[in-house]
């Protein structure tokens, strides 16, 4: 709720419960909606999950890599699998490992069951070297809280200080990979649309941080649009900002 209330000043209480409501329903169902994507088929997956996949596709041909840069979007187990199956770059997924390693392995064996090539978040440099040399498409949530505050670009997020991610906007630059923003958002229970748009196939000529403040914008749009459709139960304000101590990786100021 006190996400809500900073992201939704002008709301009213009644409202904001509403929301908090309507995306609690959504989490409990992207639970039941992964037990059965374990049995899911590629058939049964393409009626329930529609995408422009001609965006990222049309770019195969170029030669270039891809970035999808996305956020907490409901149902994210979905996304991988669809993307997977539907892309014709090879996919590339980074997952957090689970501490229970029984359920570990039945989450990464169903992640995996379409191709995704799994990389996880402790040893990603490692494992990304290796995958990067040829044809890829990296998924990566811009919206993480980033683990260092000082190496993190500060922009205001619905109107206040959030720390985000550097490594999406650094590895596009080195690497010259488009970056195509996603969402996905459910159409009725069970069913879901995903969009992309193609925000550049020329990274390395964008001024530094440009990246992340159009990302930042495109978040903020699909969130104000479908509130409930965003995983409020994360903090994204958990670090106060410091303006002395953040100001040579600060992008804007609220």
């Amino acid at each position: 709720m006190n996400n809500l209330i900073t992201a939704f000043p002008e709301k009213t209480e009644k409202e904001r419960v509403q929301i908090a409501n309507e995306m609690y329903h959504q989490l409990i169902d992207t639970f039941l909606e992964t037990i059965k994507l374990l049995s899911i088929s590629k058939k049964e997956l393409n009626k329930r999950f529609k995408c422009n996949y001609e965006v990222v596709n049309d770019l195969f041909e170029s030669g270039q890599n891809v970035q999808l840069h996305g956020g907490h979007f409901f149902n994210w187990e979905y996304v991988n699998l669809a993307y997977c199956a539907n892309l014709k770059y090879p996919f590339i997924g980074v997952y957090q490992p689970m501490s229970n390693k029984n359920v570990n392995k039945v989450m990464y064996k169903m992640r995996e069951k379409f191709g995704t090539h799994l990389v996880s978040v402790s040893n990603f440099n490692r494992e990304f070297i290796k995958l990067s040399r040829g044809r890829y498409v990296l998924t990566l949530g811009g919206d993480q809280n980033s683990s260092n505050m000082e190496n993190s670009y500060w922009l205001p997020f619905f109107g206040k200080m959030a720390p985000f991610v550097t490594g999406p906007e650094r590895m596009s630059t080195a690497k010259n990979t488009a970056i195509v923003f996603s969402t996905t958002y459910r159409t009725k229970r069970g069913y879901y649309q995903s969009e992309f748009s193609l925000y550049t196939t020329e990274p390395k000529l964008l001024p530094k941080g440009e990246i992340t403040i159009a990302f930042r914008n495109f978040l903020e749009d699909q969130i104000r649009q479908r509130p409930s459709n965003y995983l409020w139960t994360h903090k994204r304000w958990k670090h106060p900002y410091d303006e002395e101590k953040y100001k040579e990786m600060t992008l804007e100021t609220a």
